[in-house]
């Protein structure tokens, strides 16, 4: 993500507060595919992380995710996650392992990494952000300051977002 072009850092950011283990999760992978597809570079979407305790994988997922984000391929992998999740509810942490080898990643590194816990830290921080910022279900996101709520229902949330994005790109260009 060494991209140095200027108004890169200026993109508006799209928090999308994520369990991996979450089927609402994976419904929303359509509105995220459809915001990139009309938004490009001009929307950075930013994986934030909220493992619910309901689901018993969902904390080993998000430091595997992080892995994958050391190695290069962290979107790739969260959706392929995501697009699996009765797999990882079934078979556990060795799927995290399974689905990265299947991705060409390192799957020693990740068995490795989800041994010694190196991105913990990570997903216990964005769980406390969360908590404090109002997260209490999958998916939420934030973007310009506002949060949306897509844990109940995802109706209408893409629109939401598309207004803001447009609101706060609209506000770049004066």
């Amino acid at each position: 993500m060494s991209d140095s072009s200027p108004d890169r850092s200026a993109a508006p950011v799209l928090e999308v507060w994520c369990d991996l283990q979450c089927p609402d999760c994976r419904t929303a992978l359509d509105d995220l595919h459809a915001l990139r597809a009309r938004y490009g570079d001009r929307l950075e979407l930013r994986l934030r992380h909220f493992p619910l305790e309901k689901n018993k994988h969902a904390f080993a997922a998000a430091q595997a995710a992080e892995e994958a984000w050391e190695q290069g391929r962290g979107w790739p992998y969260a959706e392929a996650l995501l697009g699996r999740v009765e797999e990882l509810a079934r078979k556990g942490e060795p799927f995290l392992v399974e689905l990265a080898r299947e991705l060409g990643l390192d799957a020693e590194e990740f068995d490795t990494a989800l041994i010694d816990g190196r991105h913990i830290l990570i997903v216990d921080a964005d769980q406390a952000e969360g908590k404090a910022i109002g997260v209490t279900g999958t998916p939420t996101y934030v973007i310009g300051g506002e949060r949306l709520d897509g844990g109940k229902s995802q109706e209408g949330l893409r629109e939401r977002i598309e207004e803001i994005a447009d609101r706060l790109l609209a506000g770049q260009e004066h």
